[in-house]
């Protein structure tokens, strides 16, 4: 006998989500971030630690919420999406506010940063503090704001980390987005779901 349709489906475990857990080390990556290298009364210092918490804040509720609404569960995560575009942008514009390099997907040190499959901020740091002694034992100059310095400042180092997270997070979430999308129109929301289920009741001896 095929198993009866709930009117609640499970929900919640957004905490197995891979966005969720890579929203989530972009926040704690973000804070450390904007407390040592940004002013902390600025403006873009509050808008990057708030679009990071948006981002890991919105996946959850919009887990949560798919119980009844999957229309909800559809808007909270496209808006976790935004949050993150939104401080993608805000990296992007530190590098090259201050002419520090910005590197492809696919320079040696993100190769070398996506090989460690970071977990942790402890491991983006390790990695960091690494790819410092990396180019210091190797000699060479790299020029910063049209100066030669002897290599890249942690600062630029740890917003391209930030940014191959945040291209590896974009791109699931848009990926978790269409596939919600389609659920949405081949199941519909609450209100359909109810629906069978009350026919389904209503048809039983």
């Amino acid at each position: 006998m095929a198993e009866r349709e709930p009117l609640i489906p499970k929900h919640g475990g957004y905490r197995n989500l891979k966005t969720f857990r890579l929203a989530q080390l972009i926040y704690d990556v973000t804070a450390r971030f904007c407390d040592r290298y940004v002013d902390r009364r600025s403006r873009t210092h509050d808008q990057m630690v708030q679009a990071a918490r948006s981002g890991v804040q919105n996946i959850a509720e919009g887990s949560q919420a798919s119980a009844t609404s999957k229309k909800m569960e559809l808007k909270l995560t496209n808006v976790a999406r935004a949050s993150l575009e939104e401080l993608r942008l805000d990296y992007e514009d530190y590098l090259r506010q201050r002419g520090l390099p910005r590197w492809e997907p696919d320079h040696p040190a993100l190769e070398r940063f996506k090989a460690q499959r970071c977990s942790t901020l402890q491991e983006v740091r390790r990695w960091v503090h690494q790819e410092r002694r990396r180019q210091r034992d190797s000699g060479r100059s790299v020029r910063v704001g049209g100066r030669p310095c002897p290599s890249v400042p942690y600062s630029a180092l740890v917003a391209n980390a930030a940014l191959s997270l945040l291209n590896v997070c974009c791109h699931l979430l848009d990926r978790q987005i269409e596939a919600q999308a389609d659920a949405f129109r081949a199941e519909g929301g609450f209100t359909e779901r109810l629906y069978r289920v009350r026919k389904r009741e209503r048809g039983r001896p």
